[in-house]
């Protein structure tokens, strides 16, 4: 739920849980592809999560691509995670972004 709609009463509490739609483990990291509506489709929106040092580190991102379906979601959430965690590795975890 956007901070809009909380504040001005557009949506109940329980819909402040984004839904999970799967999730792929890739290199020791877990990537979760997350429901986000836009307007008739869908944007590819994710969480990337990794234990270091017994602390359970989490990154969400959002792209500006859109899909039409929850299956395509998935699939290229997970495809995206994954090209964030080859690039980043660990250190996408030391920005505060």
């Amino acid at each position: 739920m956007s901070i809009l709609k909380f504040l001005f009463g557009g949506a109940n509490i329980e819909d402040d849980e984004p839904k999970n739609l799967g999730e792929d483990d890739y290199k020791d990291f877990i990537i979760t592809a997350i429901e986000m509506k836009n307007g008739e489709e869908f944007q590819i929106s994710g969480r990337i999560e990794k234990e270091i040092d017994g602390e359970i580190r989490v990154k969400e991102f959002i792209r500006a691509d859109r899909v039409s379906t929850l299956e395509e979601v998935k699939k290229f959430t997970h495809k995206k995670g994954r090209q964030i965690i080859d690039e980043q590795g660990e250190a996408l975890f030391d920005n505060d972004y």
